[in-house]
C-alpha cells in the first residue's frame, strides 16, 4: 500500500508541473488558429481599399512646406 501511495504522490506532482505547460500550449494554438483564420480573411477580402477625393477638413496630414527666402 505504501508503494501505491508513492506513485500516486509522483503522478500529482508530475501533473502539477506538467499542467501549465499543457495549458500554455493549447492557448499557443488556439492563438495561433486564429492568426491563421485571419490572414485567410485578409486574402480572401483583397486588398484594402483607398479613399479617392480631397482629404477631410482640419488637416490630418503633414504641414504644407514652407518657404524661407533663401535659394
Amino acid at each position: 500500500m505504501n508503494t501505491f501511495l508513492n506513485y500516486l504522490v509522483v503522478a500529482a506532482l508530475f501533473a502539477l508541473v506538467l499542467a501549465p505547460v499543457a495549458l500554455g500550449l493549447a492557448r499557443e494554438s488556439r492563438i495561433d488558429r486564429q492568426l491563421r483564420e485571419a490572414e485567410r480573411g485578409r486574402r480572401a477580402a483583397g486588398p484594402p481599399e483607398t479613399r479617392s477625393g480631397p482629404p477631410p477638413a482640419g488637416g490630418g496630414g503633414p504641414p504644407p512646406p514652407t518657404h524661407t527666402g533663401t535659394g
